[in-house]
């Protein structure tokens, strides 16, 4: 690995991956991409990592595409091109995917690719002084490969406006789209996300894993007699599950569960 990004585990369990090209504003490119998709898929299975909080540095979360990169793409074959914008979308599903809960940390600028990173995680949290862009028209792209966890994270009639104008949007607008969950003053940034990961380290490993899996599968499902059967083996096996009896038991004891000990 270069150092495009950095990681560290805290005790908790907490795994901190920070983009690290502050000089280009943390713009993506291949290497970015690949080491990040290397990092993300570690994670997967090891029980230490509980949470991973996705985060930049410098003064930009990330300003998008590296401009170098996508002229050295324009000279390249649509194969190629086809194949590079794979692996970006690799990265987003891995991200989206990935079996932990996952914070976006949000300050500066967000723009193009890296408004796709954030929607992909569970929580976003982003700076008051942070400004959004969905900046690819402007270049007379598209955002073809982020697209489907933007326009879920915040609706087809706010992605058709702001996929075609390409406009700057301050934090403000960013929440009331649904882009992201909760603003905070820059002061108060880092306090804020800790708040949330207090949160998240009560919880069941297992079943906020399961928890995350279940919204992608009941997300516009309709609601009729096989969804219900369906929710309620998950529920049923759930109860139990070696974590969910340990959970019962430690509230009914007055006790803290084997998880947060």
């Amino acid at each position: 690995m270069t150092d495009t990004i950095t990681i560290a585990l805290d005790p908790a369990g907490t795994a901190t991956v920070t983009l690290n090209r502050p000089s280009v504003h943390n713009a993506l490119n291949a290497v970015l991409i690949s080491e990040l998709t290397e990092a993300l898929t570690g994670f997967a299975d090891r029980p230490e990592v509980r949470i991973v909080v996705l985060q930049a540095s410098g003064k930009s979360f990330s300003a998008g595409a590296d401009l170098a990169w996508m002229r050295d793409m324009a000279d390249a074959s649509e194969e190629e091109n086809y194949d590079d914008a794979m692996r970006l979308a690799e990265l987003l599903r891995i991200l989206n995917d990935l079996p932990k809960p996952t914070l976006a940390r949000i300050h500066g600028a967000v723009y193009g690719g890296a408004v796709g990173l954030i929607t992909c995680c569970d929580i976003a949290v982003a700076s008051v002084r942070a400004v959004f862009s969905l900046s690819e028209a402007r270049l007379g792209l598209i955002p073809a490969v982020i697209s489907p966890y933007v326009v879920k994270a915040i609706g087809a009639r706010a992605a058709r406006r702001f996929f075609q104008s390409a406009e700057r949007f301050d934090a403000q607008q960013a929440l009331r789209i649904g882009l992201v969950h909760e603003l905070a003053a820059p002061e108060r940034l880092d306090e804020t996300i800790e708040t949330l990961l207090t949160a998240l380290r009560e919880g069941g490993p297992e079943a906020q894993t399961a928890a995350k899996r279940l919204v992608a599968e009941v997300d516009g499902a309709p609601i009729d007699n096989a969804l219900m059967q369906r929710t309620a083996r998950v529920n049923a096996k759930m109860r139990k599950s070696a974590e969910g009896r340990e959970g019962i038991v430690a509230f009914l004891n007055r006790r803290q569960p084997a998880w947060r000990k």
